[in-house]
């Protein structure tokens, strides 16, 4: 993934604090000045270092609005998520093959999840926090108890594709590139499998009831599971289907309604009880785009529901944050970018949604006005996920610079 590139150098004057002289009123003379040049060494002028002097590009990647900096990783971290019962603990996964249990609040490690084989790319507590499981690119899954900091179960699938936990039970579900999803009971191992087709299972999403999981696929399909019996609920492919690979899926907080995201540059509201596609959203940019190649390259790279309101965010892979109605199915707002979105998050109980973007840029979104409230900044390079504590007051994240970042989120109201 290619950094941002740097903006040009732009220099600013600042008006207010140049004084005009007037030549005539000093006792200098042009003379005296020219004397007093000739006492000055311009070769270790040239030579100095150039302290106090920065660049606009200097200033702005050394801003670093965070509260704490997580380093341990020695390559980009590509995951991260806090611990759903105290919010106080947090797990990273990056490109080190290494995975970290970490406090929030000062950084020190409890534990390394150790053992794995090639990027950690799925890290996450269970839904009591009593456990962890962290799952590498080749498809080695390990699972941790955090209060012993002890290694409980281990199993290895084909390539990795996402891995989440079920949201009442020490379960795990994941899915891989061979299409399939497994589910296992912890530390048990008891294993269920369900077959999808030939073609990677891209993304899923455990629904609240705990009962059924939505899994959308490589080649647009969508299907949603039976948990208990095995079965395929129903499968919505085709026209109905996206015309590309999933690439994210989010359900509503009742259960009802899931959100589907594409490479196709669609958003999809599916009936979870029907299987019947309600709207689809698409990347209406009021842009003239200059081909139909770059029309199609704008993928949905993430997708959520507002718990407070009937809205739903769609981030795309240009830079536009689209904020829809459900109800009417129009566009509310657009709130640009001036680079890709990685991720976004509703906050639990306002009408606030959270991106971050491929600029290193955490920014918060009013999504009744569509204003920009807040930016915060401090990575070097893109942020690849990140994630809000309960009371959206603090955002973690992970970033391409090998950092995790711990980012103080203030607002008025609170």
């Amino acid at each position: 993934m290619d950094n941002p590139e740097e903006n040009s150098l732009n220099l600013h004057e600042d008006e207010e604090i140049i004084e005009v002289i007037d030549l005539n009123d000093t006792e200098q003379t042009a003379d005296d000045l020219a004397e007093e040049l000739e006492d000055v060494d311009f070769a270790d002028a040239e030579n100095a270092d150039d302290e106090g002097w920065e660049t606009e590009d200097e200033m702005e990647s050394e801003q670093d609005d965070s509260e704490l900096t997580f380093s341990k990783h020695t390559g980009s971290v590509f995951c991260v998520s806090l611990d759903p019962v105290t919010n106080s603990l947090a797990v990273s996964g990056g490109q080190d093959d290494r995975a970290y249990v970490w406090s929030v609040s000062d950084g020190d490690v409890l534990f390394e999840c150790t053992g794995h084989k090639d990027s950690v790319t799925c890290a996450a507590f269970s839904c009591d926090s009593k456990l962890v499981v962290s799952g590498d690119m080749s498809g080695l899954i390990k699972v941790w108890k955090v209060e012993s900091k002890e290694e409980i179960w281990s199993f290895e699938v084909g390539d990795l594709e996402w891995l989440e936990w079920h949201p009442c039970a020490p379960v795990l579900l994941a899915g891989t590139a061979d299409g399939n999803v497994w589910m296992w009971k912890i530390p048990s191992g008891e294993c269920k499998t369900f077959q999808g087709p030939n073609c990677q299972a891209t993304r899923g999403k455990i629904l609240p009831d705990g009962k059924r999981a939505i899994v959308g696929y490589e080649d647009g399909s969508l299907r949603l599971w039976d948990l208990k019996q095995g079965n395929a609920i129903y499968v919505i492919k085709g026209h109905d289907g996206h015309q590309g690979a999933l690439t994210s899926v989010a359900c509503n907080k009742e259960g009802t309604l899931v959100l589907t995201g594409s490479v196709d540059g669609q958003a999809k509201l599916i009936n979870t009880s029907t299987g019947k596609v309600l709207c689809s959203f698409s990347s209406e940019s009021s842009e003239v785009k200059d081909s139909m190649q770059e029309q199609d390259s704008n993928s949905v790279e993430s997708v959520g529901f507002c718990n407070v309101l009937p809205l739903v965010g769609v981030a795309y892979l240009d830079g536009t944050l689209a904020i829809y109605d459900m109800n009417s199915q129009n566009l509310r707002h657009r709130c640009k970018h001036e680079v890709g979105i990685v991720h976004l998050q509703w906050e639990e109980a306002s009408a606030v949604v959270s991106t971050c973007n491929l600029a290193g840029v955490v920014t918060l979104w009013d999504a009744r006005s569509g204003a920009m409230m807040s930016e915060y900044r401090g990575h070097s390079s893109e942020i690849l996920d990140f994630t809000l504590n309960r009371d959206a007051s603090v955002a973690i994240t992970a970033g391409g610079d090998h950092k995790a970042k711990v980012f103080c989120l203030q607002r008025p109201d609170r």
